[in-house]
């Protein structure tokens, strides 16, 4: 067997010798001292962790990285509930002041969120070993993107209708129908279910009512730029009706008049005269049922209505609409004359 040897000092002869020892003898030195080595690293670990209750360097600063990370996130998501608040708040203007003034129909909820339900398309999230935390973020801004997106389109939308609209607010219906005037004219039936005044009972009320303390014959105008498509003279329901189409979906009725000043295809103007306050159909005293429908369907006449207007302020509109119309009428006379003239040349 082959030995490994040391150089020793003999004291007798006071010279170096080697003295030969066993290799296996050595081997098993070396394994003794790796056995102790490990036994002690062990120990100090679980002192460190087990005895003490500390954590592993490496661990510690794993988890000081984690709760950073968490701590943007929360960050991160305190800011998208600001953004999707103002963000739903534009949606909710969109929907109930922009595309209704211009006879848009509002997005669905159903088309805001497509795209993110039945195929788990985060699941490649779990191959990265993400938290639920983290999905739910992440999903959060995919969502948001996607309605600021659609949000972003539908203003566009809204932008082109206006632009090519021209003189669209003047076309939709944005006074009362009648002058403001305490003394004579109150708001009485108002939109939606009431009992009925005639026939007793739970009913639908689909316009707004005018009462004028029993006087009939007050004047009734065009709430807004239109085209008399209707105007009907009967005995019941109604009675003496008037329907003006004002376009971008928007038509107004005028019901129960005494008379109709106007005729199918007439074009009206905000403040024109066209009929007068009767109680002819089912109507139980003088009063104007007025209503306003958006493609085809009643809606509450008192949003489109500025009752803030004056007295003063309406007789003003009214008689600048007669004197357009009286100049009208006198452009009119004057060019056909000069036409005459033309042609007598």
């Amino acid at each position: 067997m082959a030995r490994f040897g040391k150089y020793i000092v003999n004291p007798e002869t006071l010279m170096y010798e080697i003295k030969e020892e066993p290799r296996s003898l050595r081997i098993l030195l070396y394994a003794v001292l790796t056995l102790l080595g490990l036994g002690l690293v062990w120990f100090y670990f679980w002192m460190y962790t087990s005895v003490l209750g500390l954590e592993l360097p490496k661990t510690a600063h794993l988890r000081k990285v984690h709760a950073e990370w968490e701590s943007r996130m929360e960050v991160m998501n305190r800011q998208l509930d600001l953004y999707e608040e103002t963000l739903g708040g534009i949606e909710d203007r969109d929907d109930d002041v922009y595309r209704s003034i211009f006879g848009l129909d509002p997005i669905p909820e159903n088309v805001k969120q497509a795209g993110f339900g039945g195929v788990n398309r985060y699941a490649y999230l779990d191959d990265f070993g993400a938290n639920a935390n983290l999905k739910s973020t992440i999903r959060r801004m995919d969502v948001l993107t996607k309605r600021v997106y659609l949000q972003s389109r539908a203003l566009d939308e809204v932008g082109t209708v206006s632009r090519e609209a021209g003189d669209m607010i003047a076309c939709i219906p944005a006074v009362p129908p009648l002058c403001p005037d305490p003394g004579r004219v109150q708001l009485s039936s108002p939109f939606g279910y009431r009992t009925d005044p005639v026939y007793g009972g739970t009913r639908f009320h689909s316009g707004q009512d005018f009462s004028t303390s029993g006087i009939i014959g007050i004047p009734v105008y065009a709430t807004g730029d239109g085209v008399v498509t209707s105007a009907k003279y009967q005995f019941t329901g109604y009675g003496n009706e008037l329907i003006i189409n004002h376009g971008f979906g928007y038509e107004t009725r005028y019901a129960h008049l005494n008379t109709i000043e106007v005729g199918v295809g007439t074009q009206v103007h905000r403040g024109d005269l066209i009929g007068t306050v009767g109680k002819s159909g089912k109507a139980t005293g003088p009063h104007l049922h007025y209503e306003v429908l958006l493609r085809g369907a009643a809606i509450n006449p008192y949003n489109y209505m500025d009752m803030s207007i004056s007295r003063e302020e309406y007789q003003a509109m009214v008689e600048k609409r007669e004197a357009e119309t009286e100049a009208g009428k006198r452009t009119t006379t004057g060019e056909i004359l000069r036409r005459r003239r033309t042609v007598g040349q």
